[in-house]
């Protein structure tokens, strides 16, 4: 960013220059840039920009003069291409690129380009400078007063880089590691998918494909490029041997059809029925299947085209997954009657190996934005995809949500580090707890995807519940377990045990719980977990109770002939506020008592002023008053006697009887 800001400064107070336009290049460029050939246009821009590779960072080709109309003129080419190739350096997904291009962009006065300050939020989203991204979006926000989809997605921007900055704070408990070998190759890699020890992706590594040329063509300007074929081309992969060994090597699945892409492999369980994504440069995406071939299993048939119950025509359908237990097959797209761009819709297989017609999973999966790369575990009845229209880190992150097809939970973003600022999408699972697999992501680079693989990590938490008075475990005893992001229970066995596995080191509360005792909580911090990985809590245990059987609140105390507390008292005040928060439903009486000194009314009226004190105080902690009652009763209730029979007196005696109960008159 320093090197970006003296190169501004050279900008402004250099002398004017005058500099070629290369009009040639930018027909160019605009003609990759409509055929969506990102990386190209940018490469173009930049030479009608006048950029070279041996560039630091970038210079700004020429100042502009606003009094001379000819210079006008280039003013707004130049615009154009500085716009143009911000956006192309965005969409090839070279974010910390098109930041530095979009930082010039958002000052151009020129309507055309007023989502410049947008798209800078979002490659600053991108590139991790989450406040600075919270001001670019703000400001957008501040400027657009249309209130248009765009306002709205810099809204969730803005939560979502909230939401990034404490995700980062406090990571969530996983191992990352990128696959250093031939799955990690030239192109992107992405798709995994392991079934039956067998590993297959996609990439778009370069594939021989014969001679011959290309032509793009831009219908408005009439102008064509002609180029030699794209060597780059999506196809199916298998990996022989553990993805994660460095020997491992690769194989292409099927054979080369010029023209034509695949991507995203699912299998039926049974192992003899492949599903995939295929398409043409200039047709849409569609969901084949593929057979084993007569008599040898070894060889894939042809592609067959799935019917209409999923492919619509002149819409797209992509990444097919199928159920483990075979019945849903469960893809993306654009077809009609969906929520926004691309959603996930299922299928009915039938055991004819007939589909039912597509279904949209719903509002509660699906938004405005792109939802893709669904997987479901039948066991635990999670969903598990990716979504770009919700909160979280940017980009696509992984959602999870529970449910049976019938129905689904509100999804949970699965934090960091599991989801970047940028896509995060694709998982396979190693085993069926879903706690190691494989994902795409392109966190760790300019543009492409690559295989990752990520396991969860855990830390242990186990003890044993316990009667306060006895000491001997409590048999029986739900003990429940809550954080950010789940709660589990579990019941004490025979010897008071407990014993949970948890996937967060944000902090946590344990409940432990019995008839006929009052519920105990008791929280954990996040610097109390981050260096541990097994908490051991020897003494969680609970106090017995009786509904008006008075107990003894110890060390209240109180200046002589004051009702104030002293400050010493409010410890075991709060220890009394902790127990009525854990247990929201009991209610209780407070009671102060005096010893036998001065007269019965005076006696009788300080005790009153005193539990008084005490549930004042527990109401500015919080407790509701209704929950509350104060009652004095003088030296009315002695617990022992305030004089010897001789007629001596007893100072420890009326040392017990000035004494705080508090009895629970409900639960």
């Amino acid at each position: 960013m320093k090197a970006l800001k003296i190169l501004l400064m050279m900008c402004l107070f250099t002398p004017l220059v005058q500099a070629q336009y290369v009009s040639n290049n930018k027909k160019i460029a605009d003609v990759y840039f409509q055929n969506k050939e990102y990386y190209a246009a940018a490469e173009y821009y930049k030479k009608s920009l006048q950029i070279t590779n041996d560039s630091i960072g970038f210079v700004v080709p020429y100042a502009f003069d606003k009094s001379g109309k000819k210079e006008t003129t280039k003013r707004s080419d130049y615009e154009y291409c500085v716009y143009q190739l911000a956006t192309s350096l965005r969409l090839y997904k070279d974010f910390r690129a098109a930041e530095a291009w979009y930082a010039l962009a958002r000052n151009f006065s020129d309507p055309k380009y007023s989502l410049s300050s947008f798209f800078y939020g979002e490659c600053l989203r991108s590139n991790q400078k989450f406040l600075d991204a919270i001001v670019s979006f703000k400001y957008f926000l501040n400027k657009d007063k249309s209130g248009d989809l765009y306002a709205e997605k810099a809204k969730t921007e803005i939560a979502s880089c909230n939401f990034a900055l404490y995700e980062m704070r406090y990571p969530r408990l996983y191992k990352f590691s990128k696959i250093f070998n031939q799955i990690n190759s030239k192109g992107s890699n992405y798709t995994p998918f392991l079934i039956n020890d067998n590993f297959y992706f996609t990439s778009s590594r370069p594939v021989p494909v014969g001679k011959g040329s290309g032509v793009y063509v831009d219908k408005k300007n009439k102008s064509k490029v002609i180029q030699k074929e794209n060597p780059f081309i999506n196809a199916i992969y298998e990996a022989s041997g553990n993805p994660q060994e460095e020997g491992t090597t690769v194989k292409r699945v099927g054979v080369v059809e010029k023209g034509r892409e695949f991507a995203a492999p699912a299998f039926n369980p049974n192992g003899k029925v492949m599903y995939l994504t295929s398409w043409t440069a200039k047709g849409t995406r569609k969901i084949y299947e593929v057979n084993i071939a007569e008599g040898n299993g070894a060889t894939w048939s042809a592609p067959k085209e799935l019917g209409t119950e999923v492919n619509v025509e002149g819409f797209n359908s992509m990444q097919p997954f199928i159920t483990k237990d075979g019945k849903y097959l469960v893809f993306s797209s654009d077809r009609p009657g969906g929520l926004g761009k691309y959603d996930l819709w299922y299928c009915l297989l039938r055991s004819d190996g007939s589909m039912g017609n597509a279904v949209n999973m719903g509002k509660l999966i699906n938004t405005k934005e792109d939802e893709e790369a669904p997987y479901y575990n039948s066991k635990t009845k999670k969903l598990l995809y990716s979504s770009a229209g919700k909160v979280g880190l940017g980009g696509l992150d992984f959602y999870e949500s529970n449910g049976d097809f019938a129905g689904w939970s509100e999804p949970r973003n699965l934090g960091y580090p599991f989801n970047s600022s940028k896509d995060d999408v694709y998982f396979t699972p190693m085993d069926d707890n879903d706690t190691e697999g494989y994902i795409s992501s392109d966190r760790e680079s300019v543009c492409c995807l690559e295989i990752f693989y990520a396991k969860k990590q855990f830390i242990t938490v186990e003890g044993t519940v316990l009667d306060c008075q006895t000491g001997m475990p409590l048999s029986g005893a739900a003990v429940t377990m809550i954080d950010s992001l789940q709660q589990m229970r579990v019941i004490a066995g025979h010897d008071g045990k407990y014993r949970f596995r948890i996937n967060s080191n944000r902090g946590f509360r344990l409940v432990a719980e019995k008839q006929s005792y009052l519920k105990k909580g008791i929280n954990y911090s996040y610097d109390e977990l981050a260096k541990i990985d097994t908490l051991v809590n020897p003494r969680l245990c609970l106090t017995a109770y009786e509904i008006n059987k008075p107990i003894v609140l110890k060390d209240i105390l109180y200046d002589f002939n004051s009702a104030d507390l002293n400050p010493g008292s409010t410890a075991t005040l709060d220890q009394l506020y902790k127990l009525l928060a854990d247990n929201p439903s009991m209610e209780v009486e407070l009671s102060a008592h005096t010893d036998n000194i001065g007269k019965k009314t005076y006696n009788l009226d300080l005790s009153e002023r005193r539990a008084k004190s005490c549930v004042d105080y527990l109401m500015m902690k919080g407790i509701a008053a209704a929950r509350m009652t104060s009652k004095g009763y003088g030296f009315s209730k002695p617990v022992a006697p305030n004089q010897f029979p001789n007629g001596e007196d007893n100072f420890l005696g009326r040392q017990q009887n000035r004494r705080t109960e508090f009895k629970i008159t409900k639960m």
